[in-house]
């Protein structure tokens, strides 16, 4: 699907034109940078790959800095490819911006979760505890309880639910309006969250 490479700058609220609160993400939407246009011919299937924003030279290394020599253009900090883009009338060098959406568009948002770290058991599935707070028991509140038969078979099931690292994961939130485009801002707000934390970077797709 066409789209954007996009930052999340944050929530806020705008009034609609009846005067409803309205909860919007705001994103900078590009300017995204064509890098490559493929083709059924050569690439076996069509898709644009656009750039968004600009690496440092010291983080680029020799094989990246020669593949962007070619096309004359500076390392981006982040790569995508999108498809379905009319890609005869594309060339490399050429800019997407946010003028690519329009108000009551329908778009999805892909990026990266929050990252919580690692949690127990009661925060990351939701488990109710175990035992009571007193008669010493303390220190099992928060415990998962048995995670396994003592007799046949004698260990743990693979993917049982246990402690460990919750959050930041690939994360797609479809049927997304987007209610206001400022284009000389490259700046796009849809209704609701997207997935990630401030400064984000996130693939919006129509």
């Amino acid at each position: 699907m066409p789209g954007l490479l996009a930052k999340k700058l944050g929530m806020t609220n705008i009034y609609s034109e009846d005067g409803q609160i309205i909860p919007v993400t705001v994103l900078e939407a590009g300017p995204c940078t064509v890098y490559a246009v493929k083709n059924i011919d050569k690439d076996g299937y069509e898709s644009v790959q656009l750039g968004f924003g600009e690496k440092k030279d010291k983080k680029v290394n020799k094989p990246q800095s020669e593949q962007f020599k070619k096309v004359n253009l500076k390392a981006p900090q982040f790569l995508k490819e999108f498809r379905n883009f009319e890609t005869g009338q594309l060339k490399v060098g050429d800019e997407i911006k946010a003028d690519l959406f329009k108000v009551g568009d329908k778009v999805k948002v892909s990026g990266k979760s929050k990252g919580k770290g690692f949690q127990g058991v009661i925060k990351r599935h939701g488990f109710g505890g175990v035992g009571g707070t007193t008669h010493g028991q303390s220190d099992r509140v928060r415990a998962p309880g048995s995670i396994g038969a003592s007799s046949y078979p004698s260990r743990v099931f693979k993917g049982q639910k246990m402690a460990g690292r919750k959050g930041y994961e690939n994360v797609t939130t479809r049927n997304l309006k987007v209610v206001k485009v400022l284009s000389d801002k490259n700046i796009i707000m849809v209704k609701g969250a997207v997935p990630g934390s401030v400064n984000t970077i996130v693939a919006i797709n129509k």
